[in-house]
């Protein structure tokens, strides 16, 4: 097993390259409400064709999207820890692990203008952060056929390539939990220049990643990048009486760290929410509602009431980069004057 995150051709964050790379990130791309309001209703959302959202362990690569998300209870589950090889007939890895427990797997599309290094680093990054235990990591032809990573073990034909344009980790996750989460990242590079990555996080019945474990210096990094960001596992009930309630209001935490990160971020607070059978009015007075929930939430955690506008939207701006677009929660920086 490798005990380092990269193999020694891999572009560090201090190279050159990648430092010419993630300049891109800081481009302005921030949505002002105005801009929000604007977006055209009968836009259509990714989540029409695609469910899901980023577990909480990894945050999705800038500007990528899902294509693929599926989440099964499994039995008897394969982490792979070595280079594949094709024995009597059969493709198994030199080393692995059997695993039982909830599998997540997502399969994300990179922006064409960057390389597999790139998104190598950005995630290696949060798992360096965390202090994740690598256990196994190859690059290009040392991890073997791509067909075989493809078809075999993941069971997508999207992710085939060159071998020369693929990197493979295994990782355990340092989360504190009974029994902390496996992870498994694959990333390539096809014929056609397009780039994907796939993730599979594997926890334990009795250790179940909780919603609200989100990396907030991240998230806050993408709010001022970018301009706005989507919030996870923001989930609501119905109360008695027909008023909504939050799930669990200490999910917001790590929202409430994020803004004290720094003090003098300003965001707009704006809930999105569709519903084909339902009146604009209604979802906007109910989107509305759920603004100034979670608002009302952050106030008594003891953010400042001047820091937050909150807005309800509805269904006027349903597309994202996100797959699942149409109920959301974002953030929008209010820049200064």
């Amino acid at each position: 097993m490798q005990s380092s995150f990269f193999p020694q051709h891999c572009v560090t964050s201090d190279s050159p390259q990648f430092t010419s790379s993630f300049a891109k990130f800081s481009a302005s791309l921030g949505l002002l409400l105005l801009a929000l309001l604007s977006t055209p209703a009968h836009a259509q959302s990714a989540g029409e064709q695609t469910a899901g959202a980023d577990h909480p362990l990894l945050m999705r690569f800038p500007d990528s999207e899902i294509v693929e998300y599926d989440r099964t209870n499994e039995l008897n589950h394969q982490l792979v820890l070595g280079t594949l090889q094709r024995t009597r007939g059969e493709v198994v890895p030199e080393s692995a692990e059997r695993l039982k427990g909830r599998v997540t797997r997502i399969v994300y599309a990179i922006p064409s203008d960057y390389q597999v290094s790139d998104v190598r680093e950005f995630f290696a990054q949060q798992l360096r952060e965390r202090g994740d235990s690598i256990l196994f990591s190859c690059e290009g032809r040392a991890c073997g056929s791509s067909n075989y990573w493809a078809n075999d073990i993941f069971k997508r034909r999207i992710l085939y390539g060159p071998e020369r344009n693929q990197y493979y980790l295994a990782a355990r996750s340092n989360t504190a939990l009974e029994n902390d989460p496996f992870l498994a990242l694959y990333l390539i590079t096809r014929a056609n220049k397009r780039l994907y990555a796939y993730v599979e996080i594997i926890e334990s019945e009795i250790a179940v990643v909780p919603q609200a474990l989100v990396n907030e210096g991240l998230l806050a990094a993408t709010l001022r990048e970018k301009g706005s960001v989507v919030l996870p596992w923001v989930q609501f009930n119905t109360a008695d009486g027909g008023e909504e309630e939050l799930d669990d209001p200490s999910a917001l935490d790590y929202l409430v760290r994020l803004l004290r990160t720094d003090p003098e971020i300003r965001v707009y607070l704006v809930s999105h929410l569709s519903g084909p059978e339902r009146s604009l009015e209604s979802l906007l007075e109910q989107s509305e509602k759920r603004a100034q929930l979670i608002k009302a939430v952050l106030l008594e955690k003891g953010i400042e009431s001047g820091r937050i506008e909150a807005a309800g939207v509805g269904p006027l701006a349903p597309s994202c980069a996100l797959s699942d677009c149409s109920d959301r929660i974002e953030l929008v920086l209010i820049q200064s004057e």
